[in-house]
């Protein structure tokens, strides 16, 4: 298993990403948390590897990710996104998972509220509680089952990450379920601004 370490020009960011796996496999898009970066994956993307084409991009302002300074660039969850939004569209992946952890998850639930078509499955760590009560909100609930659970080896590879490391906080896995919307409520994520209009709680 390779990873490769690449650079994407979007807009005025440089994406910096880690990649592995093969280009035909099934895609999981990894977005960190604060104060982090790709690199928090290290351990998680040769797991995944051997079945799934793994992308960890570093976010604006994190990571080896180059951005313009504040005041150039608007550091806001609905800037974040619009960056990987275009890392996406770069890459023309057009059907992949989300793993977000922390500050990744307000980033990957916009990016799902604008193309839930083409997410199959959120992979939640560190914000389950948010999660559930945007997932009952819209009448789901309980954990999911048959059809509807992601494949075991994501979930066996989720849980031998976080047992190697124990601060890394609890994982929840989603399937993205047909007419799925995230809802939009007050964010507990509070350290950047966030427009009062497109305000979430992390779903």
């Amino acid at each position: 298993m390779t990873i490769t370490y690449q650079a994407l020009t979007i807009g005025n960011a440089d994406v910096f990403y880690r990649e592995a796996g093969r280009s035909d496999a099934p895609v999981i898009l990894l977005l960190h948390g604060f104060p982090t970066a790709g690199h928090m994956f290290r351990d998680l993307i040769p797991i995944l590897a051997d079945s799934y084409r793994v992308i960890a991009p570093d976010l604006p302002g994190f990571g080896n990710t180059k951005a313009p300074p504040c005041g150039r660039f608007d550091y806001t969850f609905d800037a974040l996104a619009q960056v990987i939004a275009g890392f996406i569209e770069a890459l023309k992946l057009d059907r992949y998972a989300l793993y977000v952890f922390d500050y990744g998850a307000p980033v990957g639930f916009r990016i799902a509220q604008a193309h839930p078509e083409r997410v199959s499955a959120i992979i939640s760590q560190k914000t389950a509680t948010l999660i559930s009560r945007g997932l009952a909100a819209h009448g789901v609930r309980g954990r999911p089952t048959g059809a509807n659970r992601l494949p075991s080896t994501v979930r066996r590879a989720a849980t031998r990450s976080r047992r190697r490391r124990s601060a890394t906080g609890n994982i929840s896995m989603v399937p993205i379920q047909a007419g799925f919307r995230p809802t939009a409520t007050s964010s507990t994520f509070s350290t950047w601004p966030v427009p009062e209009r497109t305000k979430y709680s992390s779903i």
